[in-house]
This record gives C-alpha cells, structure tokens and sequence, in this order.
C-alpha cells in the first residue's frame, strides 16, 4: 500500500534508509551516518519533498522523496528483503505522478543495479557530477515523458 508520508513515520524512515544503505554498501558505517541524515532529512526533504511511503502489513518498506517543484528524485529506497520486486517500479510510478514532465536523480556510478533499474525505467545519463559528502562520482540520470 502506498500512502503519503506523515511525521510519525521519521523513526521507520530514518532506520529503513540505514539498513537499506548498509546492505548495499557494506564497507560503510551508515549507524554513524544517521545524526546528519536525520537532520537532512527533516530540513531538507521533509521540508521541500512530496514523499510517499510504502507499507506491508503495517510496516514501511519503501519510500520515495521528489520535489515537486524541480523534478528531483532524491531518495527512492526499498528494503532490501524486497529488491527485485514491483516495489521499487511502484515507487518510481508514483514519483512520476508527483511529477508528470520530468524527474532527475544522481545515481552512485559504482550502483550497476540503480542504474540499470532507472534505465529500464526511461531514464538516461545526461551528465556526471561528484557527491559533496562522500567525494563519490555520481551520473546525472533524467526521465521526460516523450516529446517533453
């Protein structure tokens, strides 16, 4: 089920971003991570983000930030028990609902699965910058509905 995100949800949210990165990026200690994420969280995407959680009996495994605004995907996030389902399609249907002409997200080039899911989806690199944080190169990805 997806729902609109509602403040009582930021522990489930904050915790499902840790466990999720963790998994994928093992090598990282995101627990140390999750203070400045916390604070991004809230005074970044809360802030300015349309986000849609996903729940299954009762519990959030998945969420997906855009705003509204610029098209900008930040963070779509499934748990991991769940990748390679429909979940993460769903996600990203629902981003493009909240914007229907365009979205943009950077993508950690060393993801291979992000980036084949967003090309499978109709996105494509448009550019390449470099994560502030981390200093990780990033590949610009954007999606437009055709003749957009």
């Amino acid at each position: 089920m997806l729902r609109p995100y509602a403040a009582t949800d930021e522990p489930a949210a904050i915790e499902l971003w840790r466990r999720t990165w963790q998994r994928h990026y093992p090598h990282i200690d995101f627990s140390a991570r999750v203070g400045w994420w916390r604070e991004r969280w809230r005074n970044e995407l809360v802030a300015a983000a349309t986000i849609t959680v996903a729940e299954c009996d009762q519990a959030m495994v998945g969420f997906v930030t855009v705003d509204p605004r610029t098209g900008y995907l930040d963070q779509i996030v499934v748990a991991p028990e769940l990748w390679g389902s429909d979940l993460g399609r769903a996600l990203l249907d629902q981003a493009k609902c909240i914007s229907p002409a365009h979205l943009a997200v950077h993508v950690n080039q060393d993801n291979a699965r992000a980036i084949r899911f967003y090309q499978k989806h109709g996105f494509v690199i448009a550019g390449s910058d470099v994560n502030p944080r981390s200093g990780a190169p990033l590949h610009l990805m954007r999606w437009r509905i055709a003749g957009g």
